[in-house]
């Protein structure tokens, strides 16, 4: 039986995608709900699975299409065994593939560009998918037992010059693009500055040392630093509402509840999915939702809901060593919070100079909706709720 692989109902707002991996190659044996092909779009990747046992016929999209919702992408044959022959009904419902000579018109993009970063002669490799197709796993093998030469072989041809400089190009990912026009936007469309203050980390650090092991015991998880960075700023965007508000054409928009965006490193790209109503959520919730978001974000699972919304982002350049920056603002949110490597410094202390683990805040917003003091006041407040987080237990 032949059943056609058809590109998912694609979210809303999203008009198209790109076919970034296939997992199989054509007459592979897959089994039921097995990942055949990831698509890319502009917020999230989706997953196509197998409907059935089977395997791949005919690809219709290669790796780098652009393509639609509901298009289809593939032929699949359910109940095929790799190795065996089709059944009658099955012979009938595969499409019939015609070998065709191995040039640039029967190669796929993804093969092409495979082909073009390592110099690869496409006559001399040795195709092994439908109709005697070159696939990219045959540019690999290809490129590897060139590389395996003997040194003897090498060393036989002293004169030989040396290795030219290369380069290599890469066409950028559905995601890579909308992530640059967003910060490209949010440059030229916004007044957007940046303040700065320091806290002194101690407090905080004392906390976890005493109530690390008692922590992870009762909650199954860590407590890091995340989910003070979070409760202080839902504190604050309490006190400085015109922090957690948006500007929308001519009006100001104000939102009585607190969802926060916490920006993520993934293989894809930065994104920024979001913690809903932390004014309601314990250190423990937080930190949970926040190693939930990171493991989804690195497998690529996050979905639209968890990437749509918020109205406040934090972003944490220290994990990679980051002693200061200026976060871009991440629209249409009005401002985000940049924290930063803790580092020993010396400091002045009731007139004597004392080591503390110091940390730079960075607060960038956009000043047509917040003002100096708002701004100043804001991340004052954040400074001192995490130089006392008692504070932050007793709404002090």
């Amino acid at each position: 039986m032949s059943i056609e692989i058809k590109v998912p109902v694609l979210p809303e707002s999203v008009a198209d995608a790109t076919i970034a991996t296939w997992h199989v190659k054509a007459g592979e044996q897959v089994s039921r709900d097995q990942n055949l092909v990831d698509i890319e779009t502009d917020k999230v990747v989706l997953e196509v699975v197998a409907p059935e046992d089977g395997q791949i016929a005919e690809f219709i999209a290669e790796e780098g299409d652009t393509v639609l919702a509901e298009q289809v992408i593939a032929k699949f044959v359910a109940g095929v065994v790799a190795g065996q022959e089709l059944t009658k009904e099955q012979a009938e419902a595969a499409p019939i593939v015609v070998a065709e000579e191995e040039g640039n018109d029967a190669l796929s993009p993804s093969v092409r560009r495979l082909i073009a970063e390592h110099g690869v002669d496409a006559s001399q490799v040795k195709g092994t998918g439908v109709g005697g197709r070159v696939t990219k796993e045959d540019v690999e093998a290809h490129v590897k037992q060139k590389s395996a030469q003997p040194a003897a072989q090498v060393a036989a041809e002293p004169e030989a010059p040396l290795a030219e400089r290369s380069q290599k190009r890469v066409p950028m990912t559905r995601l890579r693009k909308t992530i640059a026009s967003r910060l490209l936007e949010a440059k030229n469309s916004t007044a957007m500055l940046t303040t700065f203050n320091e806290v002194n980390m101690q407090p905080i650090m004392n906390i976890r040392k005493q109530y690390q092991d008692i922590f992870e015991k009762r909650h199954g998880i860590r407590l890091g630093f995340m989910s003070f960075y979070v409760k202080a700023v839902t504190e604050a965007l309490k006190r400085y509402p015109e922090v957690n508000a948006s500007i929308d054409g001519d009006a100001l928009v104000y939102h009585n509840f607190f969802d926060v965006s916490i920006a993520v490193s993934t293989p894809r790209g930065l994104v920024t999915p979001v913690l809903r109503d932390t004014d309601t959520m314990s250190l423990a919730e937080i930190e949970q939702a926040v190693r939930e978001l990171a493991i989804k974000g690195r497998d690529g699972k996050l979905t639209v809901d968890d990437m749509t919304g918020g109205n406040f982002t934090v972003t944490n350049g220290g994990v990679f060593g980051s002693l200061m920056s200026t976060p871009i603002l991440n629209l249409p949110q009005s401002a985000i919070l940049g924290m930063h490597a803790i580092k020993d410094r010396p400091m002045a202390v009731n007139g004597q100079v004392e080591i503390l683990p110091m940390m730079y805040l960075a607060l960038s917003y956009d000043h047509r909706i917040i003002d100096g003091r708002e701004s100043v006041g804001f991340l004052v407040t954040i400074k001192d709720l995490l130089e006392d987080p008692t504070r932050l237990l007793l709404d002090l």
